[in-house]
Order: C-alpha cells, then sequence, then structure tokens
C-alpha cells in the first residue's frame, strides 16, 4: 500500500506599524486645568451644583485618543507594503518609509468565505457555522465570534427571539409579573447561539457601523477555538518589548504643570505631550472566518 500527504504551505507577511498621536497646550491652560475641571463639574458654587457639561484633562484626552486610533487601525487598516517589502508612501520631509500593516478586517476579506444575504434568518447563521465547521479540526466543539454593526445585531436578536418563541417556553426570560402588576415582556439580549454542538457568540461594535453603514447588517465571523497542539491563539498582538505603549514631552516654558521651572526644549509657553507605540495584528488561520453582508 502506497499512502502521499500533500499539503500546502503558505507564508503571510505582517508588518509593525507605528501609532502617533500628540496634544498641545499652552502655560496659561495647564496652571489651571484643574480650575476649569471643577468649574464644570459645577463644584465650590454654593447651591449652584448642577452640572453643564464634563470637562477631561489633556492626558486623558490624549490616552482616549490614542487607544481609539489603534484599535480602529488594527481593525481596519490596509497595507501599504508592495511585494518588494518597501512601502508605498514616505514622510514627504525627511523621505523615511511609513509602514502600514493589514488590520483584522482586510486579513479577513482576502482569505474568508463570503456570504451575501437579503433578509437574515436563522438558516443564514447555520449556514455560516457549517462553512466554518468544513475548516475546523472538529465539527463539533468550536466557538465562532461574530463581530458585526448594529444592524446585523439587531437582525439577530429579531431571529433569535422569534427561533425561541417556537419552544413554548414560559420561563421568565420571556416574561414576568412585576410588583405593580405590569408584565415585563421579552428577554434583554441573545449573546451566544448554540447548535449541532457549536456555539456562536456576538459582539457589536459601533465602529462597524460607521464603517459599514447602520441601514445593511454586516458581521465577520472568526474561529475562537485555540489551537490544540501548542495552544497557540487564533488573534495575536504583536509589538516590540516594552513599546505597545510610550508617552513623550516637549517642554516650553511652565512645563506641563505650567508652573514648572528648569530646562525647556522649545520657548513657546507651553508643553505638548505625545501617546506613541509599535503594534500589528495577526489572524493566525484567516481561511477559518466568515463575512456575512447584507444587499
Amino acid at each position: 500500500m502506497y499512502t502521499k500527504w500533500q499539503s500546502n504551505v503558505e507564508k503571510h507577511r505582517g508588518y509593525i506599524q507605528t501609532h502617533r498621536f500628540d496634544a498641545s497646550y499652552s502655560e496659561r491652560y495647564a496652571a489651571l486645568e484643574n480650575t476649569f475641571i471643577k468649574i464644570a463639574e459645577g463644584k465650590g458654587q454654593g447651591d449652584m451644583t448642577e452640572t453643564i457639561y464634563k470637562m477631561d484633562t489633556v492626558q486623558k484626552n490624549l490616552l482616549d485618543t490614542f487607544l481609539t486610533g489603534r484599535n480602529n487601525a488594527l481593525m481596519f487598516s490596509k497595507g501599504n507594503v508592495g511585494a518588494d517589502g518597501k512601502p508605498t508612501i514616505v514622510d514627504p520631509d525627511t523621505n523615511r518609509p511609513i509602514y502600514i500593516s493589514d488590520g483584522l478586517i482586510p486579513q479577513v476579506e482576502a482569505f474568508a468565505s463570503k456570504y451575501a444575504y437579503n433578509v437574515l434568518t436563522i438558516n443564514t447563521l447555520r449556514t455560516a457555522m457549517y462553512a466554518l465547521n468544513e475548516k475546523a479540526d472538529k465539527p463539533t466543539g468550536n466557538t465562532y465570534l461574530f463581530i458585526c454593526n448594529e444592524r446585523f445585531w439587531y437582525d439577530v436578536n429579531k431571529v433569535l427571539d422569534a427561533e425561541l418563541a417556537q419552544y413554548h417556553t414560559d420561563g421568565t426570560y420571556l416574561w414576568s409579573m412585576k410588583a405593580n402588576d405590569y408584565v415585563a415582556v421579552g428577554a434583554k439580549g441573545f449573546n451566544t447561539y448554540n447548535w449541532a454542538g457549536n456555539t456562536i457568540s456576538f459582539h457589536v461594535d459601533r465602529t462597524f457601523s460607521r464603517e459599514f453603514g447602520f441601514e445593511k447588517g454586516y458581521a465577520i465571523a472568526i474561529d475562537l477555538t485555540g489551537d490544540k497542539t501548542n495552544a497557540q491563539p487564533p488573534i495575536a498582538l504583536f509589538t516590540l518589548k516594552g513599546g505597545d505603549m510610550m508617552t513623550s514631552y516637549l517642554k516650553g516654558p511652565g512645563g506641563l504643570t505650567g508652573l514648572e521651572s528648569g530646562e525647556v526644549s522649545t520657548p513657546v509657553a507651553g508643553a505638548k505631550r505625545i501617546m506613541w507605540g509599535y503594534s500589528s495584528l495577526a489572524l493566525f488561520n484567516p481561511y477559518r472566518s466568515y463575512v456575512l453582508r447584507q444587499i
């Protein structure tokens, strides 16, 4: 007897990109920042304690901006590196190459199975699960994550609500009598769906709605079943050691607080906070993913 094993070996080249965000402010603002925040929170005004608006610190706003920008880049960015290993854009002043890596969505859409639907049904979810099972190690015991926009999330809850009603159950998750004799009907939501020995979990992300619209459903399904042989995670974040998030400062007269003395780096009365870091996301098996898009 003669047996021949064949396999297809591929290399997916990825790059680590830089994320940087700056925040500049004057020395006068830095000196009075705490005072401005107290006024915004309604403190020290006697009986007039109503909060009109909320004012955050420069450092908090910079951190929120950095985390949001990095998250969006790791999710949506499209790589700009050609087959020769050179990026297509450079810094116009220094001629320094600017590397951009593929985010999760481009990695998925390049290799995933795709399904266009008109109206979401329970069979649509089962079709996606069956397609993912074909590429899984085992037909059962798999866990799939659906990351979706708000329209898809709305349709999923509507579909699963109708599916659950077919079982004619009357548990408290469908209705309950309140103390005031009013009846609360319905479930809070459905975050998982179990069928044929496999599990689908749902995660709604508003950035998907902004990117793909609020009117048509969109979702990507990723196999989160870990590799049983070497415990490799399905998705991993790569960075340089100690370089995932760093903070730098440029001080002028007044320094970071507006009232500091000492050496300065610029004659401009103020300061600049810089938050930056290196990161890249890798989906190790993009073939074990699925894209659902409403037409």
